[in-house]
């Protein structure tokens, strides 16, 4: 049995390989835990409201935080507000709008200057929308989202509006589930794991980066450039991550073991 989707250049494995990931360990010496929301630690749901807080979540991750000594951060393409209102500000440190927001475990802000052209994007999305039922624009100020989980039929449409706005404002494309991104550029989840890495209580230790879409395959690379691993949460596919995991069940099941034994 394979226990690594990597070849030793580094390149992704082929996707028939990736059905051969296997959990991942329990036991780890000193982790840092980076943690994706949607489809991590949270089900994915038919709205980004639906996703609500959660009595297990919240305890969970509160014990990890404690026991890791604050070595646990959510990193989400939702704003920071939003994951404080999901995991009741069960962790100090978030990172939000694919680290365009972060948070410091001592409370402190970053927070990336919007880029002018995320509001003609809003209003194009706005515009798209209109008349397409299923849709929903969300402006989170310093990026542009476009989900439609309500509209698949739409994906190509979508698809093809949101590279032709990239192109012509210069945001950043940022494509997830059945959601498309137009971003301020500069900052991802991987970005946002190197600045986490480079302060306390983060520094030193091992990152492991928990995720689910192709947002998170930036925070699988830099946690293993730092010494670390990925976890893909959900159907194999090609990617930069080490293990995986099932589901968000299994994601607490695991989080719940890993605190027990750290």
């Amino acid at each position: 049995m394979r226990t690594s989707n990597l070849n030793t250049d580094g390149a992704s494995a082929p996707a028939e390989s990736l059905s051969y990931l296997p959990p991942p360990p329990v036991l780890l010496e000193r982790p840092a835990l980076f943690l994706d929301m949607d489809g991590v630690l949270a089900p994915l749901a038919a709205t980004p409201d639906a996703v609500v807080p959660d009595a297990r979540r919240t305890v969970v991750l509160r014990r990890l935080v404690e026991r890791l000594d604050g070595r646990v951060a959510i990193i989400s393409g939702r704003t920071i507000a939003e994951i404080d209102r999901i995991a009741e500000r069960a962790s100090a440190s978030a990172s939000g709008v694919h680290g365009l927001e972060r948070r410091r475990a001592d409370g402190s802000l970053d927070h990336a200057a919007a880029a002018p052209a995320v509001r003609a994007a809003v209003a194009a999305f706005e515009r798209f929308a209109r008349d397409r039922p299923g849709m929903i624009v969300e402006d989170k100020a310093v990026s542009a989202g476009l989900h439609y989980r309500g509209a698949p039929t739409e994906a190509a449409a979508v698809e093809a509006l949101a590279h032709s706005l990239a192109a012509e404002t210069g945001l950043a494309l940022q494509a997830g589930h059945l959601v498309v991104e137009l971003k301020t550029p500069g900052t991802d989840k991987g970005t946002a794991l190197n600045a986490f890495m480079e302060e306390p209580p983060f520094a030193g230790a091992m990152p492991v980066m928990l995720g689910d879409d192709l947002t998170d395959e930036d925070g699988f690379r830099a946690a293993a450039d730092l010494g670390g691993f990925g976890v893909l949460i959900g159907p194999p596919r090609r990617t930069a991550a080490t293990f995986g995991l099932p589901d968000v069940e299994a994601v607490l099941t695991w989080l719940d073991a890993v605190e027990a034994r750290a």
